[in-house]
């Protein structure tokens, strides 16, 4: 029995986040986060191992050209490893955190991707998926014992272009500032994590719904963090749609980070820390500005009923994602005051990222 390509894509990425050689395309590929020398000996078995990175990273180290970088596609960098380049120095060229204390990298030598230019792109969009950061080893795949293969064109459909999700269960959840609410999970069909519907009072479907994504944040929603706005800005949401006659919905997705990941919205901070704004630590790490794909809440809304919504948010992105659906959607204001914490923050999402704020 064949094994469809989107299972072997899950398969793989599920590996790479365990640190095992995968194939992907024509490439054997190693997480160069999670890589230790047992791993890394056995993916150079027969050849010295490249080290993969985004256009974006190559070019913060001057190994890509900036205007491709900034390209709407731009191809990954094949960097090729010299003798004296280990793994702790290749680990370095990877993570943009460890950038002050190895501040001299290379002199390195690039390789052109040619025919492994798709599996390249491939490689990049498996890590991403994984929440790791999108820096692979690589090897020609022939020879490698790799424990899942799959196509290259599998892995660049990760995730799917639209979402699908199955309503798992529904429970009455009071809330201290909504005692009238149901929590509706929901589970996507790609094994993803799962994610919530708050469904305050008792909406009228056939009407624009007064709706907020939100996007989980750990730090701030539930330890408390003054680096960001997201914490007030889901406990004001809440009290707004309790306090609406007609009730509404809370998305609460499970994209931490604009949809790189915890760990990585954590190595973003430390980069913060260092002097980069939100924007610039995101695209230092390899990642683009913004990773959500808003798909998932169009799948959500419509498997609740909803046709329209009044939506709370000050995100650009947000009101065209879910118009993209087949929404109506109206734009309602929602911004929390400044902290002397996040004040440059909201600043560079309103000066860079087009916030309404």
């Amino acid at each position: 029995m064949s094994i469809a390509p989107a299972y072997l894509a899950e398969a793989a990425s599920d590996a790479l986040r365990r640190g095992r050689i995968v194939g992907i395309g024509s490439l054997a590929i190693l997480s160069a986060e999670l890589a230790d020398d047992a791993g890394l000996a056995a993916l150079e078995a027969h050849t010295r191992a490249g080290l993969i990175i985004t256009a974006r990273r190559a070019a913060v180290l001057n190994l890509a050209n900036q205007i491709a970088a900034a390209a709407p596609d731009p191809e990954p960098v094949w960097v090729d490893r010299p003798d004296w380049l280990d793994l702790p120095g290749s680990r370095a060229v990877a993570d943009p955190v460890l950038d002050l204390a190895t501040p001299f990298k290379g002199p390195f030598r690039s390789r052109m991707l040619g025919a492994d230019a798709q599996s390249a792109r491939a490689a990049i969009q498996l890590a991403k998926h994984a929440g790791l950061i999108p820096a692979v080893y690589a090897v020609r795949l022939a020879g490698v014992d790799a424990a899942v293969s799959c196509p290259a064109e599998a892995a660049l459909a990760l995730p799917p272009a639209q979402a699908r999700v199955h309503l798992s269960s529904r429970a009455r959840l009071p809330l201290a500032s909504a005692e009238d609410c149901d929590v509706v999970a929901f589970r996507p069909a790609d094994g993803g994590p799962e994610h919530l519907a708050l469904v305050i009072g008792n909406p009228d479907m056939a009407q624009p719904v007064l709706a907020r994504i939100h996007s989980a944040c750990l730090t701030g929603d539930v330890l408390g963090s003054l680096k960001c706005d997201c914490g007030p800005q889901l406990h004001a949401a809440i009290a707004a749609i309790a306090g609406n006659a007609g009730g509404g919905i809370l998305l609460y997705l499970q994209q931490e980070g604009r949809g790189i990941g915890l760990l990585n919205k954590l190595r973003a901070y430390a980069l913060q820390d260092q002097g980069w704004d939100t924007v610039d630590a995101n695209t230092r790490l390899g990642f683009e500005p913004d990773e959500r794909d808003f798909s998932l809440a169009a799948a959500m809304l419509k498997a609740l009923g909803v046709s329209g919504v009044a939506l709370m948010t000050n995100n650009p992105l947000k009101v065209e994602g879910l118009a993209a659906h087949g929404f109506t959607v109206s734009r309602v204001a929602h911004d929390m005051p400044p902290n002397p914490h996040n004040a440059a923050y909201l600043a560079t999402k309103r000066d860079r990222q087009g916030h309404m704020l």
